[in-house]
């Protein structure tokens, strides 16, 4: 069992020292496998996947796949942890893959597989935010449990669950890749974060960037909320979103006063004036 445990990681090491293990290794045809009908991850990058089927053309399958037997099919066995490894060894062309047989229940099942996808280095970070939630939410997990289990800070958990907190249109844009996980942890808590992401994309901005936009973009709103109505800042902020332009009013107590924008660009000169233009 030691050298099993060695390739899984303290996670899935812990899971299995705590599930009846009916075989520790065997081996089994790819046929009697199928998919884990818990597995929270529904997409495989196939970049990543052609990578894993040279690797065990060239090497083998040095982690063992985790299955229980079906409840379902009969003389079939489900996949609990490593259906990517399932997938990649079909491409290579194996006939049987090593597989570390188990007793796990519904539950447990669910659990192997989360954790293993959290372990996962290739994992979307709104995946592994999910996972995270799963293990906390369903199974009684705290922040620290899951710390310790998965073998990161208390820190890198706490802000990961952060991502889950953003508008789903930001969400989206990190699940297709037009942001990283660096940018959406940028975003995390501001008001504006979908102005701001498409303003990320279109100006193709990293994160360092991204950052210092958002520190520029923090100060001259904090300058400029002190003591303003708050009809004013609305105000403001419903035309800074309309033409994507820092946008200040001030106004006096006889209602007299001026409206200014700030540009960084000519293009963005040239959109102020078209659009005074066109209205006027």
């Amino acid at each position: 069992m030691d050298k099993i445990k060695k390739g899984l990681g303290r996670g899935l090491s812990s899971l299995i020292g705590e599930t009846k293990v009916s075989e520790k290794k065997n081996q089994l045809s790819i046929s009697d496998l199928i998919p884990n009908k818990y597995q929270p991850r529904k997409n495989f990058d196939e970049e990543n996947l052609k990578d894993l089927t040279n690797s065990i053309i060239e090497r083998g399958i040095i982690q063992p796949i985790i299955v229980r037997r079906s409840t379902n099919i009969q003389n079939k066995f489900e996949i609990i942890a490593g259906e990517r490894r399932w997938l990649a060894a079909q491409n290579a062309g194996l006939h049987y893959v090593p597989v570390v047989i188990t007793e796990a229940d519904d539950l447990k099942s669910l659990e192997f597989a989360i954790v293993e996808n959290v372990q996962r280095h290739d994992l979307n970070p709104l995946e592994e935010a999910q996972g995270y939630k799963r293990l906390i939410d369903e199974f009684n997990y705290d922040q620290e449990k899951v710390s310790k289990f998965i073998g990161k800070s208390r820190s890198y958990i706490t802000n990961c669950l952060r991502l889950l907190s953003l508008p789903v249109e930001v969400i989206k844009l990190i699940e297709n890749k037009k942001i990283t996980s660096g940018h959406a942890k940028v975003l995390v808590g501001l008001e504006n974060a979908l102005f701001v992401a498409n303003k990320i994309i279109e100006k193709k901005l990293s994160v360092r960037q991204a950052e210092n936009f958002v520190k520029i973009f923090k100060n001259k709103k904090t300058k400029s909320n002190i003591s303003k109505d708050a009809n004013i800042r609305d105000l403001e902020r419903s035309i800074s979103d309309k033409i994507g332009l820092s946008v200040t009013i001030k106004n006096d107590k006889r209602n007299r006063g001026s409206i200014s924008f700030s540009y960084k660009q000519i293009d963005q000169l040239n959109k102020i004036i078209e659009i005074i233009k066109a209205n006027y």
